[in-house]
């Protein structure tokens, strides 16, 4: 072991590096720790595969008076030449170790080029050896003349199983957490990952929703086929989920072809105009990406993709429901009831944008009053809104 002894590094981590409580900050203390020991440190990478769908995997980067840059890389690019011919190939692949001293030719690896040029002298990857068998990896470099030693080397390695179990906490911690925000959204991963997971565990929240449905989906679905009808559900939804999560909102659920998203507003309701101004935002972008949309990988080719919007503002209840071992993070009450019921007014009307008397009166839009309509379950009639320039939108029913 070196001078201050890395046994101190290890015993940290088997306590449970409880000083670095965020993945970020745990690379970079693990890193300064082990330099203060002595261990020549330039740069060091993890690099682990993660549950997401649009990420193979994650990496932390820690450079000496750098800090830890976060990373990551798309599904696909291990297909790479790239990364083919790296050493993290390897590791991933065979699960054993890879040493390059660099203070010689790097040979045909360009990541070895770029290090070396960078004054890298030596170079080491070491298997991150899951519990559950799955192997990630961490790299080592150094820009000390001569690389690491020997002892070096060894004190490296006999830090990996502590350091393993730490790193693989920190994957589960993450993977959860990104798995939740995927298929619930982040807002109520949070509220789950917190420990409200509870049926009946639910709070009360003003909210502008968002719920909206594809026209024609129906006759849609008996023409194509179902690989077809799934891509353009996705396409569909591509065209919604950005400008929602880019204007404050958060996507519940996915309903078949509908869509149901929130937009928290404050407890004092001092926001509710600024939070409406940009639900608009959202549903106008929306509007032109759907309008947009073509699809042309079938017998023929789908344009003019309609979908019905409808608008509102109120208190739901938000949390979990449910049955037996199987529970449901979502928002109900009459809000939410209005706003389907709206929905279903926007192909009758010919319409894409429903709002009801509520959101109208958070944000000026010139809106067109449509009339008062019966409302089932609803003991008054209700009054409903549409955007000025739908006035004249022909008939594509």
């Amino acid at each position: 072991m070196t001078a201050n002894s890395l046994q101190s590094v290890i015993d940290w981590l088997i306590q449970g590096a409880r000083s670095a409580p965020r993945v970020d900050l745990f690379v970079a203390e693990t890193c300064e720790r082990m330099v203060a020991c002595g261990v020549p440190l330039w740069r060091v990478g993890v690099f682990v595969r993660t549950l997401h769908p649009n990420m193979l995997g994650r990496n932390f980067i820690w450079r000496r008076d750098g800090g830890v840059v976060m990373g990551s890389m798309a599904h696909g690019d291990e297909k790479s030449d790239y990364y083919r011919a790296s050493p993290l190939a390897i590791v991933f692949e065979q699960g054993i170790e890879v040493r390059r001293r660099l203070d010689g030719d790097a040979g045909n690896v360009p990541f070895f080029a770029e290090i070396r040029d960078e004054g890298a002298t030596d170079y080491a990857a070491l298997p991150l050896h899951m519990s559950d068998g799955t192997v990630h990896a961490l790299s080592w470099i150094t820009q000390a003349p001569g690389g690491f030693t020997d002892a070096q080397l060894a004190d490296i390695r006999a830090m990996m199983p502590a350091l393993t179990r730490m790193i693989e906490i920190f994957l589960l911690r993450r993977t959860a957490a990104g798995l939740l925000d995927n298929y619930v959204g982040a807002r109520a991963g949070a509220r789950i990952l917190a420990g409200q997971i509870r049926r009946g565990h639910t709070e009360s929240m003003n909210a502008a929703i968002w719920l909206s449905d594809l026209r024609g989906f129906t006759p849609l679905s008996d023409r194509l086929s179902p690989e077809a009808v799934v891509d353009i559900l996705n396409r569909y939804f591509d065209c919604q989920v950005p400008a929602i999560l880019g204007h404050g909102g958060e996507v519940l659920k996915f309903m078949g072809d509908g869509l149901l998203a929130i937009f928290p507003i404050s407890e004092d309701e001092s926001d509710t105009n600024a939070v409406c101004q940009r639900v608009l935002d959202a549903a106008r972008a929306c509007r032109a990406s759907v309008a947009a949309m073509t699809y042309d990988e079938g017998p023929e080719p789908l344009t003019n993709f309609r979908f019905g919007l409808a608008l509102h503002v109120g208190k739901v209840l938000y949390g979990n429901i449910g049955g037996g071992d199987r529970l449901d993070f979502t928002c109900i009450g009459p809000a939410v009831n209005l706003s389907a019921r709206i929905e279903k007014m926007t192909g009758r009307l010919n319409r894409t944008v429903l709002a009801s008397t509520e959101f109208c009166s958070h944000v000026d839009a010139g809106w067109t009053d449509l009339g008062l309509f019966s409302v089932a379950g609803f003991a008054a009639p209700q009054r409903v809104y549409g955007l000025p320039d739908e006035d004249a939108v022909p008939s594509g029913e």
